[in-house]
């Protein structure tokens, strides 16, 4: 596997993911290859090429038909770390990435705010879990997800027993439900902090009233609306305009460029959601990051994500 050239390696499991890194690092002429890991060997013993190698692994690898992805990718990265290489998004990316207890057992390290969670294994459990929400609305949620796995909401107890008793239950992949406090944007929305080199890019407004498919991926997007009670057009995607300039952005962005230090993250999109009050919760940490194009195109960004990325990965070699 040794190679002469340092080049770019990434590893992922999403051909469609990747089209628009492929056309930026070719853009701007980085050498690059791809690792897509869904089956494979390791030979342990051999030592890897040289370069810098990006993990773009993803937790809803499982919904494409590769479920051992993240396994592999675990295995691969300490493989790699073991020979001093540079990783982007190194062990500690993946397992926060496959898991929401450790994602917020990181939050709750850096003192970052998130919604009332319970995790349960086993249907009574579940049950059992949600009677700590007999007057509020709650959602259920996968541990290990993407892409809005499991995402349902609740407002009776009696509403998600027959759910978890009815053949529409949907298993998560670990056998982990999340049971998780509603938090009600006032707005229908919620905000996307996108990191490229743990730092700040931009970031995006993302609206969630037609539910809780949130892949800013062009190719996952869901069409945008149009309201019916007005002729402008309304857009899912949306690059917020100066976004760190008021204060409690500004200790957001310290609290999350820590936790992504502290945990070998240099690329990530982190989510939060604000209340009817103005409280901000913290409630998912992206280490497979993508972009939308289109929200890019009408913002005066000059790069979109991908370029950064791009750039970014080349300066490394």
């Amino acid at each position: 596997m040794t190679t002469t050239q340092p080049q770019i390696y990434i590893i992922h499991e999403n051909e469609e993911w990747v089209i628009p890194l492929r056309h930026t690092l070719e853009k701007i002429e980085a050498p690059y290859k791809e690792w897509f890991l869904n089956e494979g060997i390791i030979q342990i013993s051999e030592e890897p090429p040289t370069g810098v190698f990006y993990n773009r692994m993803s937790a809803s690898s499982h919904t494409r038909g590769h479920r051992f992805g993240p396994e592999y990718t675990a295995n691969v990265l300490a493989w790699l770390k073991s020979y001093d290489r540079k990783i982007v998004n190194g062990p500690d990316a993946i397992r926060l990435e496959v898991s929401k207890v450790a994602q917020y057992a990181e939050l709750k390290k850096y003192d970052i705010t998130f919604p009332k969670t319970y995790a349960a294994i086993g249907k009574n459990q579940i049950l059992t879990a949600a009677k700590n929400f007999t007057n509020t609305p709650f959602i259920t949620k996968h541990n290990r997800a993407g892409k809005g796995l499991g995402v349902k909401l609740f407002r009776t107890l009696a509403a998600l027993e027959t759910y978890v008793n009815s053949e529409e239950f949907d298993d998560p992949i670990d056998g982990i439900t999340l049971l998780q406090e509603y938090i009600e944007s006032p707005d229908s929305s919620i905000t996307r902090v996108e990191f490229i080199g743990s730092e700040l890019v931009y970031a995006v407004k993302i609206d969630t009233s037609q539910g809780f498919e949130l892949c800013p991926a062009d190719s996952c997007q869901i069409d945008d609306a149009y309201c019916p009670t007005t002729k402008d057009k309304t857009y899912k995607f949306s690059i917020i305009k100066n976004f760190g300039e008021k204060e409690f952005e500004k200790t957001l962005i310290d609290k999350y460029r820590k936790l992504m230090e502290n945990n070998d993250i240099q690329i990530a999109g982190i989510e939060f959601i604000q209340d009817k009050k103005g409280n901000s919760y913290t409630y998912d940490i992206n280490t497979n990051t993508n972009y939308n194009q289109d929200a890019e195109s009408r913002s005066n960004n000059k790069e979109g994500g991908m370029d950064h990325i791009a750039k970014y990965l080349f300066s490394l070699l």
